[in-house]
């Protein structure tokens, strides 16, 4: 399943409707570090408190809620799970103000021959993400990344939101982990990997 042209059909609505927004998850991971499947498109969004019921129900009047409760959902979890005309499953994410909001501002315009330009997160910023997830896929990703980009990224910003993220996630040290995989990554790149 070809996911870019359903990204573009959400990006196009997200760009009518003047949505800030950036491609997050598999799709950005295909782009900066090591391609592997992926059955959906996550899609991060700004919006103001005030026109969240707005947004979420002209999301849900445009494409196909993936559950009856979608909208009740979509308030309570900020996530609106939809899926495209052609039924890729699409995961757009409520953004918050501080982070996320830079996070958009360092998103990266990248064009793909069949659909054009599309939003993606940057390298860094998706590293933040696995590291914070900080599941063990995740973290083959991070590696991956920073072999991939040959390390040639802004590791302060990496590590300057991480040791932010580090008073919110209670499951592990998100910095901690980052230099570790750092570590293993130019040892792989010194070995001419």
């Amino acid at each position: 399943m070809n996911l870019l042209p359903a990204a573009a059909e959400v990006t196009r609505f997200l760009d009518i409707h003047n949505v800030p927004h950036v491609i997050i998850g598999g799709l950005a991971l295909q782009h900066w570090g090591e391609p592997r499947m992926t059955r959906d498109v996550e899609i991060t969004v700004l919006v103001a408190p005030e026109e969240l019921e707005t947004f979420v129900d002209a999301v849900l009047e445009r494409f196909n809620a993936r559950s009856p409760d979608a909208r009740a959902f979509a308030l309570q979890h900020r996530v609106v799970l939809i899926q495209t005309d052609h039924g890729v499953p699409i995961d757009i994410s409520l953004g918050i103000p501080g982070y996320e909001e830079e996070a958009l501002k360092r998103a990266v315009r990248v064009n793909f021959p069949e659909v054009g330009t599309l939003r993606l997160i940057g390298p860094e910023d998706l590293i933040i993400h696995k590291c914070v997830a900080g599941r063990p896929r995740d973290l083959e990703d991070v590696k991956m990344i920073l072999i991939r980009q040959r390390l040639n990224l802004h590791l302060d910003t990496i590590r300057k939101w991480l040791e932010a993220f580090r008073e919110v996630v209670d499951s592990h040290d998100p910095l901690e982990l980052f230099e570790q995989i750092l570590s293993k990554a130019q040892q792989d790149l010194k070995r001419g990997r």
